[in-house]
């Protein structure tokens, strides 16, 4: 009998931390933001993307007026290949082959610039998502806010009232 006792007891001792660990999980506040789509909709995001395009507009449009010339230069030169003395057509080659390194040049110099300042707003904006994460997490008692999962349901979810936050109306 010693042996049933001891099992019963066993088992009311498990049943007993099976229900206070449910209680306690109960009493645990867990949220998620998807970061990405607080990225692209948050105001400042837009914001920023305005900020950059006119702040890269003029070396955009000079790329563009550097296709365009070197686009009617090699037109002229197909088109008067034949008609154009030999000196001339040199002329014009290296024009065009001029033109070709320094617009590769400018091309790669824009990239690169607009990369560096599109990484530089991507992190002033993260740090403004972080923050506001952050307060909401503190005002409403969370325990623990995930910005990755493989999973969240709707009830953890509180993107949409960060993006809330953030001036998203």
């Amino acid at each position: 009998m010693g042996n049933g006792s001891l099992m019963v007891k066993l088992i009311l001792l498990c049943s007993l931390w099976a229900v206070t660990s449910l209680a306690t999980a109960a009493e645990f506040k867990i949220g998620y933001v998807n970061a990405v789509k607080v990225i692209e909709e948050a105001p400042q995001g837009e914001a920023a993307l305005k900020k950059l395009e006119a702040e890269f507009a003029p070396r955009d449009k000079q790329i563009v007026e550097m296709q365009n010339k070197l686009k009617q230069l090699e037109q002229e030169l197909e088109k008067n290949a034949l008609v154009l003395k030999d000196a001339e057509h040199r002329s014009k080659e290296f024009e065009a082959v001029t033109l070709k390194r320094d617009l590769r040049r400018a091309t790669q110099e824009f990239r690169e610039d607009y990369n560096l300042r599109r990484n530089e707003e991507l992190a002033a904006l993260q740090k403004i998502v972080q923050k506001t994460i952050a307060e909401i997490a503190r005002q409403e008692s969370y325990d623990l806010i995930l910005e990755s999962a493989v999973y969240a349901g709707p009830k953890v979810d509180i993107t949409d009232k960060i993006l809330k936050r953030l001036g998203k109306k």
